[in-house]
């Protein structure tokens, strides 16, 4: 009888108490979430190729403002995203510091991202890191990742 149930039937008339609700994809998302990362590798002229793999963080932590609205905590730098009714994620660019390089020299990284929810531990995110290094040497990275929690 109600509505908002996926089962919903119009032509109900007492409420049997088998409505099935879908699940509120902003709560499940909210929590740490672990990452393992699977990123193209940058190839920069004099150092070589440098795995982001080794830079990723080993979690994320993301908190949900409400109204499909998502705050990611990204190793301290803050992504802001959103989830639709399907548990779809899109992360919008931001550009943030990481040690792209492994130096221990903090590269400004421009990140975007979009991934999936799929249930409450489990998702997969994809992120496109790109910038530049020293100002001479541009690079993208894509990274897969599994998310789970």
């Amino acid at each position: 009888m109600d509505i908002n149930a996926e089962n919903y039937n119009n032509l109900a008339n007492t409420d049997d108490g088998s409505c099935v609700y879908p699940p509120n994809w902003s709560e499940i998302a909210v929590g740490t979430w672990n990452l393992v990362p699977n990123c193209d590798d940058i190839s920069v002229p004099l150092l070589g190729d440098i795995s982001l793999n080794d830079q990723m963080p080993a979690s994320v932590d993301v908190q949900s403002a409400g109204s499909g609205v998502l705050f990611i905590d990204f190793d301290g730098s803050q992504l802001d995203g959103t989830i639709d009714d399907n548990g779809n994620i899109t992360v919008n660019p931001v550009t943030i510091s990481i040690d792209a390089t492994g130096t221990g020299i903090p590269v400004d990284v421009d990140v975007v991202g979009n991934g999936q929810i799929t249930s409450e531990n489990t998702g997969t995110m994809d992120f496109t890191f790109s910038g530049n290094i020293s100002g001479l040497f541009p690079f993208s990275s894509d990274c897969a990742m599994i998310l789970t929690k």
